[in-house]
């Protein structure tokens, strides 16, 4: 992921050092500078329906420090897209860094950016069987989700001004002692709200 990001900042310095800077000498006094616009950027998947477009990309959006400040390893980035004709989910997934002998060998985490609503990644987690625990965090209705059919793992789902952020943490023991369940979510909110902040500021540009 950094090589593409890197690559893709040396192409916009090119693209920016082709263009001449005009001196003021080339601004005709008697007309009005033109406005400043913005382009938003065309997610990299766009479904058939009419629902918002997903602004959030956790492949493009979320920065490298702010992942490795996590645990997790940027340089392991695994895309997790999942094309439909009626939603889109934008997505990659991350290895952990941590590892502790005897307990925790790894862990990964994956992050989905959806533009279905908060009511419908309820209903669709509890139709899965899952255990819910709806709650809050930075502000935004959240849903913790864990299913005993699924041991080791744990998600949390986050509304957003365009759908949810869903992130999904499984951890892979060290040994064949169990987990408690009570562990299985430890440490996943403050990932979340590492990379809930990040997106707050990505909203708050985009107003």
């Amino acid at each position: 992921m950094t090589g593409r990001r890197t690559a893709g900042a040396l192409l916009a310095v090119g693209v920016l050092a082709g263009c001449a800077v005009p001196s003021h000498s080339a601004i005709a006094t008697d007309e009005p500078p033109t406005p400043a616009t913005t382009t938003a950027r065309v997610p990299r998947l766009v479904d058939e329906s009419d629902r918002p477009l997903v602004a959030f990309d956790p492949c493009l959006d979320i920065p490298d420090d702010v992942l490795t400040a996590a645990g997790y390893d940027p340089m392991s980035e695994d895309n997790a897209d999942f094309a439909a004709t009626h939603f889109t989910m934008l997505g990659c997934s991350y290895d952990g860094t941590v590892h502790i002998p005897g307990v925790l060998a790894n862990y990964g985490l994956s992050v989905l950016s959806a533009n279905f609503d908060f009511e419908e990644e309820r209903q669709k987690a509890s139709g899965n069987g899952d255990d819910l625990v709806l709650t809050e965090l930075a502000g935004r209705r959240a849903l913790l989700k864990t299913n005993t059919s699924l041991p080791y793992r744990c998600g949390l789902s986050v509304e957003t001004s365009y759908g949810v952020l869903i992130f999904g943490r499984i951890h892979f023991r060290d040994s064949s002692a169990p987990l408690p369940e009570s562990q299985w979510c430890v440490g996943l909110e403050d990932t979340v709200g590492r990379i809930v902040a990040v997106l707050d500021d990505f909203e708050s540009a985009s107003r």
